[in-house]
């Protein structure tokens, strides 16, 4: 994926854990985000989005950071 790609799945991600803030529980959260993650987004997403964490993922939020981490390979 090139870094457009790259930028889009970022704020798609986070986008998807600002929007799911609202339960309180951190971890809660963070299942509700990469089930989402899991249902909707192909494969590729999801490789290249957890690639961007183990390499960086400081522009991803916490939620994110986390929910990213929960995801299987």
């Amino acid at each position: 994926m090139g870094n457009h790609q790259l930028t889009s799945l970022i704020r798609m991600a986070n986008q998807i854990a600002a929007n799911n803030t609202h339960i309180g529980d951190e971890i809660a959260e963070a299942e509700m985000v990469a089930n989402h993650m899991t249902k909707f987004w192909a494969r590729t997403m999801k490789v290249e989005i957890k690639a961007y964490l183990q390499q960086d993922g400081s522009e991803l939020l916490p939620i994110a950071q986390k929910a990213v981490s929960l995801l299987k390979d």
